[in-house]
């Protein structure tokens, strides 16, 4: 990993750099995609399905069939797993109902606001080389408690033609019924456009690689919203010399797995724990089943050692990681002061892999910096909040003047002769 000691803020942009392409090197690609896929629907589906994934498909839906078989492919081991996971996130996002908000703004003028569901939303589930089930729990679990009316799920099949049997397991555990073995660019355009077999959606939710994520973005210029850029994961560490230097190594080399344009980053107050870390890092990566993916991810990663907890808080908002792991002795500092993360992960035995997948929170969060201004997936982001007023007799005399004022000095005397009416009938 690099090691960078005590950077000046004005290399923080540089040194914090993502691996990432540029819209404009994608956008070319996605834009083609997305216009053959509005022309001719199914067809283009199934020929970038062919192209990217290396298979010929007949049908883009899962049948019953292999739902049902799916069941019988995953371990009660692994069921028992889920099972908790479910509990965990059902739980945390039930929790996030809001009651209505009422008040009387003024004697006779009623105001409320009421949260509906998005009647129809896209699941987009990674399958290539980590068949994201666990992405499944995060994403239709509070789309059902929203009260989403239909809720469709896109995953990328193997070279079979298959989904991942714990990808339809989880599916049908959590009521989804509509899925399709499509992925990547098509994927997103199917879900934006619709085609003779795909149902077109008011929003696309998931994780995916870059192409999908600028997808996502192009998916917007279509009237379709998304719950964020999420692109390649993230996680950077504070830590000092209370960590545990293995503990911290095994949180970044799990992000490190996850694909060779995933970044991770430690940032420490103390030299000598960098350099632990560091041999760490090195012992635990002979390990691992996907050392090729993860060396290539250490190589776009940094080790960077600063002075003290303002400038490293100061670092890291500037940042704005996706995943930020919190194992220092004044960790109060750290948890208050945060503004820019999409989740944090407080205290030595808080890993980051606890909020990928049992311990309740969402793991479907902002990256590439977009935590600044974007929240991680939650019970709101499946739901709209809608306003209403009723006003009385009373309540239109009470404001009524200040209507007229204001659409007045505006020039819109339609506007005010709508409240004049009402003002004069009343007198």
């Amino acid at each position: 990993m690099n090691k960078i000691f005590n950077p000046q803020p004005n290399t923080w942009t540089a040194i914090l750099e993502r691996p990432t392409q540029t819209v404009d090197d994608i956008e070319e690609t996605v834009s083609q995609i997305f216009s053959e896929v509005q022309k001719n629907g199914d067809i283009a589906i199934k020929k970038y399905t062919s192209f990217f994934d290396n298979v010929q498909l007949d049908e883009l839906v899962v049948s019953q069939a292999e739902m049902d078989a799916a069941a019988n492919n995953v371990s009660a081991n692994l069921k028992d797993a889920i099972a908790v996971a479910k509990a965990n996130i059902t739980s945390f996002h039930n929790a996030q109902k809001t009651d209505t908000v009422s008040v009387e703004t003024t004697q006779g003028v009623h105001c409320w606001q009421e949260k509906r569901a998005i009647q129809k939303v896209g699941l987009y589930i990674p399958g290539g080389t980590a068949p994201l089930f666990s992405t499944i729990l995060m994403l239709a679990i509070p789309a059902k408690i929203a009260g989403c009316e239909e809720i469709i799920l896109c995953t990328p099949p193997n070279k079979e033609g298959k989904v991942n049997p714990a990808i339809l397991y989880t599916a049908q555990l959590c009521g989804i019924t509509k899925i399709y073995k499509v992925g990547g660019i098509q994927a997103v355009a199917g879900m934006t456009f619709g085609t003779e077999t795909m149902s077109k959606v008011y929003k696309i939710f998931g994780p995916g690689n870059q192409f999908v994520t600028v997808a996502k973005q192009l998916a917007t210029k279509y009237g379709v919203a998304i719950d964020m850029p999420a692109g390649p994961s993230e996680l950077l560490v504070v830590a000092d010399e209370t960590a545990n230097a293995s503990f911290v190594a095994s949180d970044l080399l799990s992000q490190a797995e996850h694909g060779t344009d995933s970044q991770v980053i430690l940032v420490t107050t103390s030299k000598n724990f960098l350099t632990e870390v560091e041999t760490a890092i090195e012992t635990q990566l002979e390990d691992l089943p996907r050392k090729e993916i993860a060396t290539k991810a250490i190589e776009n990663s940094k080790l960077i050692y600063v002075e003290n907890n303002q400038i490293a808080l100061d670092l890291i908002n500037e940042y704005g990681p996706e995943h930020f792991i919190v194992c220092v002795k004044d960790e109060d500092y750290y948890t208050q002061n945060i503004q820019n993360a999409g989740s944090v992960f407080v205290g030595n035995y808080t890993p980051e892999s606890a909020g990928d997948y049992a311990s309740g929170t969402n793991h479907t969060l902002p990256t590439n910096g977009y935590a600044k201004n974007y929240s991680g997936v939650n019970l709101a982001s499946f739901q709209k909040s809608v306003t209403f007023q009723k006003i009385s007799k009373q309540g239109i005399q009470n404001i009524g003047n200040a209507i007229e004022l204001m659409a007045e000095a505006e020039g819109l005397q339609a506007h005010k002769n709508a409240v004049t009416l009402r003002l004069e009938s009343l007198k």
